[in-house]
């Protein structure tokens, strides 16, 4: 697999093991500058450790890969910079304000000092909480946490975005609201590379990984999924494909 110079993420044969047990077993993958890119499977499948070695947070045992053009083995710290990163679980500071969290992250991504006011006003407008900016973050509901962490993921305006399970556990108008934004993100350049279970959020990636036990069960658009699995099934949908997929773990 070549390093284009269109792709923000790019692997070839990562493999994570955890002593004798292989949570990504030899992928390979890449991700264009600007797409939307999904990564689909159940839990437990390898998705949060992909996601995880590709924002530096833990090393791969072997395999090559780049993101934002910085090497994963030998140069995590410049990718952390790089990059936005939202967690599956929240990772803000629940006894602090929005307000608060916000000046917290500023100084963490290392924004300059003149730009503070206008992106804490730029993040408190996105996730609509300006009428709550004083508030002790832990009073919040789920949704509106979850709108604050990923308005802090984008403070040090990142060229790629990781959203590790983003709108798990928050009602349906909240994600549609969230996938609003990433679309909008999008077209404005920036990578967005989710991870997710929900048939509904993956239909919104322009291209999408299902990963089953580590490896890698099928690559494509959404369409071109379906039609692969299901040639002669016109009527089948990514549930189904997901469904069929899945339930052959172990063969």
């Amino acid at each position: 697999m070549n390093n284009s110079g269109s792709d923000a993420v790019m692997v070839e044969d990562l493999e994570k093991r955890f002593g004798r047990f292989v949570a990504v077993d030899k992928i390979s993958f890449a991700v264009k500058k600007g797409e939307v890119f999904g990564l689909l499977g159940p839990n437990g499948a390898g998705k949060s450790t992909t996601i995880r070695m590709l924002c530096g947070i833990i090393a791969p045992t072997s395999g090559y890969g780049r993101v934002a053009g910085h090497d994963i083995f030998s140069e995590p710290e410049a990718i952390k910079h790089a990059i936005g990163y939202m967690s599956q679980k929240f990772s803000l500071y629940e006894d602090m304000t929005p307000y608060e969290n916000i000046r917290f992250y500023l100084g963490v991504y290392e924004v300059p000092q003149e730009a503070w006011k206008e992106r804490i006003e730029w993040v408190l407008d996105m996730a609509r909480l300006q009428d709550v900016r004083y508030r002790i973050t832990r009073e919040l509901p789920p949704g509106w946490r979850q709108r604050l962490a990923l308005g802090c993921a984008l403070l040090h305006r990142p060229e790629i975005l990781f959203l590790d399970e983003p709108t798990s556990g928050v009602d349906p108008i909240t994600r549609r609201s969230f996938w609003e934004f990433i679309n909008t993100l999008a077209a404005q350049g920036v990578t967005v590379f989710v991870t997710t279970h929900y048939m509904d959020e993956a239909r919104n990636c322009q291209r999408l990984v299902m990963i089953n036990e580590g490896k890698i069960a099928a690559m494509g658009s959404p369409s071109e999924i379906i039609a692969e699995v299901f040639p002669c099934r016109p009527e089948a949908d990514l549930s189904d494909v997901f469904i069929h997929l899945m339930a052959r773990r172990g063969e």
